[in-house]
């Protein structure tokens, strides 16, 4: 799974007057969402910081090998309002993350709980390993055959030998 830090297609119009309205608001917009990624086991999981986000707004897409999460934060005071200090962003935010094809996008769920969005996205179980059974041609020893006469020439090798002759007295045991 990557990141996407580039975005060829985003409108540089709409970035001009992001930055204009901040300039001239007070008010300013992150870049991204903050997240932590990590694997547990045969998942990723994905969080990211959404406070004082309305559940509403939230939006969670996968398409073509892209996961968008997009949401939105109004502003607490209206138009009328003096503000004086307006250090909380507010407006719409987007975080997109290109997943691998060793995760199955279909499987993909999303919890919001006290403003954090936790994603849990499983590996796909084409991507985990697995043993793979070895076929035989008939005709030659199997896999078992071939162990068990070699822990028989094994064994015959560890016993001592005695030599036997015409003349061999009995041993006591």
């Amino acid at each position: 799974m990557s990141i996407l830090r580039f975005d060829p297609f985003r409108d540089p119009i709409a970035q001009v007057d992001r930055l204009t309205h901040e300039l001239l608001s007070g008010t300013r917009t992150p870049a991204s969402l903050p997240m932590d990624v990590w694997r547990s086991g045969d998942n990723y999981l994905v969080a990211l910081d959404l406070p004082g986000m309305n559940e509403s707004t939230l939006d969670v897409t996968v398409e073509r090998g892209t996961l968008s999460i997009r949401a939105e934060r109004q502003q607490a005071f209206g138009e009328d309002a003096a503000v004086v200090v307006a250090e909380r962003p507010q407006g719409s935010f987007t975080r997109q993350l290109m997943l691998g094809d060793g995760l199955d996008a279909n499987a993909i769920e999303a919890d919001y709980r006290n403003g954090v969005l936790l994603l849990r996205i499983p590996v796909a179980q084409s991507a985990q390993p697995r043993r793979v059974q070895i076929r035989r041609e008939a005709g030659t020893p199997s896999a078992q055959a071939v162990t068990e006469n070699s822990q028989a020439a094994e064994l015959n090798d560890s016993v001592p030998h005695q030599k036997h002759d015409r003349r061999l007295v009995s041993s006591s045991a």
